[in-house]
């Protein structure tokens, strides 16, 4: 019984913790759009992108107060895992005629907006 309640404990304790917070997702952005996430108040977080398409993705980090940096493009079925500060959100650009779609693995703070922007 003394494993079990301590198995429920540390369970409940891990999953309770920031730096175990995480969020999957595929996300598909119409062609000329764009996919924000992060577009609020929080913390830091970070991302593993996987563009899925045919067609390259422009990734840029927007502070909330204004200014982005840091653009990637991200070619037709790569990865890559960038590191967003506080505050900071993450905009992911379609400049196709097609629709898009990309693989989303959050870690860190998970309190993000997501929303588009065309």
């Amino acid at each position: 019984m003394k494993q079990i309640i301590a198995i429920v404990f540390i369970t409940i304790y891990l999953s309770s913790c920031s730096s175990f917070k995480s969020l999957n997702s595929t996300t598909y952005i119409k062609a000329n759009d764009e996919f924000i996430l992060g577009n609020n108040v929080h913390g830091k977080f970070n991302v593993n992108v996987t563009n899925t398409s045919n067609f390259e993705i422009a990734i840029w980090q927007y502070l909330i107060s204004g200014g982005r940096h840091s653009l990637t493009s991200l070619k037709p079925f790569a990865s890559i895992k960038l590191d967003i500060d506080k505050n900071t959100s993450l905009r992911i650009e379609n400049h196709s005629n097609e629709q898009v779609a990309v693989k989303l693995k959050v870690k860190g703070d998970t309190g993000l907006s997501m929303c588009y922007k065309n």
